[in-house]
């Protein structure tokens, strides 16, 4: 087939993603696009993977992800009309402990929202699906009946002849050699001729971060992935599981022990061991050992005794595992992210161009990961939040170094548990404040916030501050005295938290507040004053939040969550209109938080400032003799005010404001007071999942304005049709746990909602979740159930008011 001169889309890379990005565009109608393969299909990740399909993931937009791709799986022998060996066997995770079980059944209640039943079970139950198992040592599992595995080569194929069949163009051997850019357009270049397009993907697989090079010029980073060598091997026949196989007419399910890191699965009448090992091997990483141009169809030699105890483990779970020798061994390459889940998104910094690559789990991922794909280059947005795999969640300290440290540390930690207390250890101190070493000194348990370095409590001397000891889903543990005092000390006193990587942007230019009117839902504030500002996307959905600093006319500073520095830029960049003037300020100032009744007190003693200034207001002064910018607000909930000030001139102030008497606070006690207040966070509470005025942003939605901003179509007819959901804050009955992301809200056995965030508010003495429910359970008094960890907890509607001061009194002050 010869290279055409146009297309719609190109998309490099001809693994089981970019194939069905391929399908997924041409489902949408747009048939002129063309996918380019260096070699043949499948011959990166995709033709060595097992091929196991689990809906179970930790994450709710990858399990929403999984789950689409499977059921997608599941029709596509009929729909395209070629053969898939595809077994849905189901599967059988299990537990070593308490904890685990936990885990589970946070898991099970996950699926739930989107139509899965997946079992906890007791171990008894667990021989019911799987009998040639040993569970004397077990606590129980969990029985995923929807799981199995699939020929990674016939499924891709039955996609891309799919996608041929809707017009599509797939060009093997013709792999791309670089790209340019010219009026507005892409061209990219191969061997047989170059082909201008509107879009281009990058689904390059483990190759990703060589084709990420070439968009570099174009405003691109290098794309944070690294490689690692994973090893699984087949053994001779089991006469035994012929004979159960024979006898039930169908496969074994799939066993994961997940504690002891290894999947275990029939394959073809013997046995499939993939262990995932601590002591891991990175690939091409060294100068000695560069990765090879063209890796297609090819593997790395064996490596079984990384394995010995895997192997050993699984023989001791398994009997049978142990009375046939191997077969065969695949030890293959496997692209993974710092954080294990694939990109898939906009490029950062470069427009029309998009990613979808570093699949850890391809096959069971590439269905939906094609769909989602799709989405963001058809429609600029997806239908699920896909905030977890956006490669924007990335920015500029993912390295080299970082990213292999971050890859050895999932991989070897697979299948672990993710505690909400938990800070895992590599890739640490990439962005330090000026007052990191301070925080250190004060007892500081650093976590990392978009790659700064922040403290999430404040020990003191004794405590235990072992890695071993955060390892609980329990609120109890030894941060939650200091949590608690932290929290009393800024509700009585004051406190002082270091907040390095507020994003900051400054936006000026004659037309600046015309054009921000025109993007943001609602109002913005006077000149000397501030507000929050939100984004909607086409649909009214809750695209990001602001802080709007208004300085002068058409002067103004913009803040956001650490976390959304590169995709709020964005929300504002590719928007921007001639004669404005955008620029990103993170790195030139940093901020502290001081809050609490006795904060202005504090200011009087340190700052030259006019401390008369109401709620919401900003002025130039200064503090300890430095030069800063206070601003009247606070997320803790109390009289206070944020200092902005030259990372330079930080350790002087935070020192003048300890002797002047505030006791330091992390950010685990102002996740505390911000839930007391009802204030939500991007990305738990404010995502894409829901609209504004279904999150309870009324106020900041104005309708009636003369501006045509992003989604006010979408909400003018819900607001004159009626929301489906509304938010709401619940008080819980909640015993040793609080409610995590996604836990279940249910009325009589039936789901009504979900939680966004909760947490315990040490100011209301009271566990507390803020969530989403059908609209007409958001009435105040209403008893719901909230599901923590397979437990039902008593939950209230509460007033839609903050708990704490809900007349802002003590803000106010």
């Amino acid at each position: 087939m010869s290279v055409p001169s146009t297309a719609r889309v190109v998309i490099i890379g001809g693994g089981i993603v970019g194939v069905s990005t391929l399908y997924h565009l041409a489902k949408f109608g747009w048939s002129d696009c063309v996918l380019l393969e260096k070699n043949e299909l499948t011959a990166g990740s995709t033709w060595h993977a097992a091929g196991n399909c689990p809906n179970f993931a930790m994450s709710f937009g990858v399990m929403n992800m999984q789950r689409y791709g499977l059921e997608l799986y599941r029709g596509l022998v009929d729909e395209v009309d070629y053969p898939i060996n595809y077994h849905v066997t189901g599967s059988v995770r299990l537990a070593h402990s308490h904890e685990r079980m936990m885990e589970f059944e946070h898991a099970a209640t996950m699926g739930r929202h989107m139509g899965l039943e997946m079992d906890v079970c007791t171990p008894d139950q667990l021989l019911e699906h799987y009998p040639f198992m040993e569970t004397h040592d077990l606590e129980g599992g969990l029985w995923d009946p929807l799981d199995g595995d699939i020929d990674p080569a016939q499924v891709t194929q039955a996609l891309a002849k799919g996608a041929r069949a809707m017009g599509a163009k797939i060009l093997r051997f013709t792999p791309a050699s670089g790209v340019s850019r010219e009026n507005g357009e892409w061209i990219v270049h191969t061997e047989k001729g170059d082909i201008r397009c509107e879009f281009v993907v990058n689904a390059a697989g483990y190759y990703a971060p060589r084709v990420g090079e070439w968009f570099i010029p174009h405003g691109g980073r290098p794309v944070p992935a690294a490689v690692m060598s994973h090893q699984y091997f087949l053994t001779e026949p089991v006469p035994e599981i012929a004979a159960w196989s024979e006898k039930h007419g169908r496969k074994l399910p799939l066993l994961r022990d997940v504690d002891s890191s290894y999947y275990l699965r029939q394959e073809t009448t013997g046995f499939n061991l993939g262990p995932y090992e601590r002591n891991c091997q990175a690939a091409w990483v060294r100068p000695d050992d560069p990765m090879p141009d063209d890796f297609s169809f090819q593997l790395y030699p064996d490596d079984l005794d990384r394995l010995e105890w895997y192997i050993e483990d699984a023989m001791a779970r398994v009997p049978l595992l142990g009375t046939q020798g191997v077969s065969r061994n695949i030890n293959g390459p496997i692209p993974y992210a710092p954080d294990g889940l694939p990109m898939i998104g906009p490029m950062p910094g470069v427009p029309n161009a998009f990613e979808a690559h570093t699949f850890t789990f391809g096959i069971a991922q590439g269905g939906g990961a094609g769909k989602v794909a799709a989405e963001w280059i058809v429609n600029g947005q997806t239908e699920w939040d896909m905030w977890c795999c956006d490669p924007r969640r990335y920015t500029d300290y993912t390295d080299k170094d970082y990213c292999i440290d971050k890859a050895m540390e999932v991989y070897g930690h697979e299948y672990a548990m993710h505690f909400p207390h938990h800070s895992w250890p590599a890739g640490r101190d990439r962005k330090k404040s000026a007052l990191h070493d301070k925080m250190l000194e004060l007892g500081g348990q650093m976590g990392t916030y978009n790659g700064w370095e922040r403290a999430n409590w404040f020990a003191k001397p004794g405590d235990d501050t072992s890695e071993e000891a955060t390892q609980t889903w329990k609120r109890s543990g030894p941060w939650e005295p200091r949590i608690r005092e932290e929290c009393e000390a800024v509700r009585d006193s004051v406190g002082v938290l270091d907040l390095p990587g507020f994003s900051r942007f400054s936006l000026s230019g004659e037309g600046a507040a015309e054009w921000l009117r025109g993007r943001i839902t609602g109002a913005l504030p006077k000149v000397g004053r501030l507000n929050l500002a939100y984004f909607a996307d086409d649909r009214g959905r809750i695209l990001t939040e602001m802080s709007v600093i208004r300085h002068d006319e058409d002067v103004f500073t913009l803040i956001t969550a650490a976390a959304a520095q590169w995709h709020d830029f964005e929300v504002l960049k590719f928007n921007l209109v001639d004669g404005l003037e955008l620029v990103d300020r993170t790195l030139d100032l940093s901020t502290l938080i001081v809050s609490g009744p006795k904060s202005r007190e504090l200011f009087e003693k340190i700052a030259d400032a006019d401390l008369s200034l109401g709620w919401l207001t900003h002025q130039e002064a200064k503090v300890a003799g430095k030069e800063a910018m206070l601003v009247r607000v606070s997320f803790a909930g109390e009289l206070g005010w944020e200092v902005h000030a030259s990372f330079k001139d930080m350790p002087l102030i935070y020192e003048t404001i300890l002797e002047a008497g505030a006791r330091p606070f992390g950010m685990y006690a102002l996740n505390a007071l911000r839930l007391e207040k009802g204030y939500r966070t991007w990305k738990g509470d404010l995502s894409t999942d829901y609209s504004l005025l279904e999150g309870g942003l009324d106020r900041f939605v104005k309708l009636d304005k003369p501006q045509d901003f992003p989604g006010k179509s979408a909400l003018m007819n819900e607001r004159q049709q009626g929301s489906k959901k509304r938010f709401v804050t619940l008080l819980v009955d909640a015993g040793d746990c609080d409610a995590p992301y996604m836990a279940a809200i249910l009325q009589g056995g039936d789901l009504v909602g979900e939680v966004t965030s909760g947490g315990w508010g040490y100011r209301v003495n009271a566990s507390i979740a803020l969530g989403m429910v059908r609209a007409d359970l958001a009435e105040p008094g209403t008893e719901l159930e909230v599901e923590i960890y397979g437990k039902l907890c008593k939950a209230t509607v509460q007033a839609d008011a903050p708990l704490w001061d809900p007349e802002n009194a003590r803000i106010r002050a």
